[in-house]
């Protein structure tokens, strides 16, 4: 069993950054893929970015250039830096345990709690 909780989110204005940040406990293999996701009221789920067993990165086209996923695997963490934030960006972000990645894409297994992000003009 796997437990993801996540940290880092908050209120900010446009153009400033925040970082997320999410530990695991419990089994997680060290090539397993990991990401994070993300849902506003009245939009569907999006995965914004993944980062798999050998360190390759995806970005969702809507923050590419603008984040960086990262892992630790000592640490049994996952972060997600988030800059020039956009109020389009708000959204209760997620840490998300896969049961793989396909071509970047994936596929949930375990789920954060999530942790809000509300982005101001």
């Amino acid at each position: 069993q796997v437990s993801l909780v996540e940290s880092g989110g908050g209120s900010v204005q446009a153009g400033g950054s925040l970082r997320l940040s999410c530990v695991a406990s419990g089994y997680l293999p060290l090539n397993s893929c990991t990401g994070w996701f993300r849902q506003a009221p009245g939009k569907e789920r999006e995965g914004v970015a993944s980062i798999d067993g050998d360190f390759v990165t995806t970005y969702a086209d809507s923050v590419k250039g603008r984040s960086t996923i990262s892992r630790d695997n000592a640490k049994n963490t996952l972060s997600l830096q988030i800059n020039s934030l956009k109020p389009e960006d708000t959204a209760m972000y997620y840490c998300v345990a896969c049961q793989y990645c396909l071509n970047g894409h994936c596929k949930p297994g375990y789920w954060g709690q999530g942790t809000q992000v509300t982005v101001s003009s």
